[in-house]
Parts: C-alpha cells; sequence; structure tokens
C-alpha cells in the first residue's frame, strides 16, 4: 500500500541526522494528515467517487492549505514535508520517493505539466513549471524556479533554476 511506503519514506526523512525515529513520531510530524487525505482522495477518485474526492481535496486544502489535483499521482514515499502553501497540479506525475517541501508550486504551463522521478527533493517555494521531466535522484534548491528539464544526479537552484551535477 502506497500509504505504508509514504510513512515508512517519511521515517527516512526524519533518521537522515543520525537519531533514529520512530514509525508513529513520523506518523505523528507535520504533513501526515495532508499525505492521508492526498492518498484518500486518490483511492476515491480511483473508485469513481468524485464527489467524495472532491471532499477530501477540499479537507486538504481547509485543514493543511495544500492543493493537489485529482488526477495528480505519485508513487509510494510521498512525503509533504510541510503541506501548507504547496499546489500540485492535476496533470502531474512523480516516481518513488519524492519529498515535497512548503509553499511548492508544481504546475501547468499551456497544457505541460511536470514529470518527476524518483528519490526528488523540491525545496521550500519551488516552483516546477510546463512540460519539464526532472531525472532520478534530483534535488531542486529551495526557491528555485525550474523550466527546463533536469537531468538524473543532479541539482537544480536559482531564478532561472541552473543544473549542476549533484
Amino acid at each position: 500500500m502506497k500509504l505504508i511506503d509514504d510513512f515508512r519514506a517519511k521515517r527516512r526523512l526524519y533518521s537522515t541526522n543520525g537519531q533514529a525515529c520512530s514509525l508513529l513520531r513520523a506518523v505523528l510530524t507535520d504533513g501526515t494528515l495532508a499525505m492521508v487525505l492526498y492518498r484518500a482522495m486518490r483511492l476515491a477518485y480511483r473508485w469513481r467517487l468524485v464527489p467524495l474526492a472532491i471532499l477530501l481535496q477540499w479537507m486538504n486544502k481547509l485543514l493543511n492549505q495544500c492543493l493537489i489535483g485529482l488526477k495528480a499521482e505519485f508513487d509510494g514515499g510521498f512525503v509533504l514535508i510541510h503541506p501548507v502553501g504547496v499546489i500540485i497540479n492535476s496533470a502531474v506525475r512523480g516516481g518513488r520517493n519524492v519529498w515535497i517541501e512548503s509553499g511548492v508550486v508544481i504546475g501547468d504551463n499551456r497544457g505541460a505539466s511536470p514529470v518527476l522521478g524518483s528519490d526528488v527533493f523540491v525545496g521550500s517555494g519551488a516552483k516546477v513549471i510546463g512540460g519539464v521531466r526532472i531525472g532520478d535522484r534530483t534535488l531542486i534548491g529551495a526557491n528555485a524556479v525550474v523550466t527546463h528539464d533536469v537531468p538524473d544526479d543532479h541539482r537544480a537552484f536559482g531564478i532561472p533554476a541552473r543544473t549542476r551535477l549533484g
């Protein structure tokens, strides 16, 4: 189940400073409610319970100030570290272990939306706009504005974002 993978990824995130983090602590931290509401929304949408999916989306927006499109799809390991201000377009696709900080916008431009690879970190306030591909094992720096593809194993920083090997 993807939600269990999300919790495990969140536990790994909170254990990166060398101190072990229990699964319970990871579940009780900021962003968990937003992650649960997103997964419930996706499940309702897949089961064609669209009114319920819209209600769950609205609850996420109201309770977490986080708006994720009904059709946005992320594999397991999706972590909203701090959900406030996160906006993700409905056509966005993401691989495994995508970690997102607060204030991130992943959006459409002229009908084209981003595709994020696996093991991607998007820093606070970053904007990823248009039909760009964000490669695997990529880091998008805080407040970066990404409008061009980012290759695998690269980092993107600045406005407009410039990339360099990781």
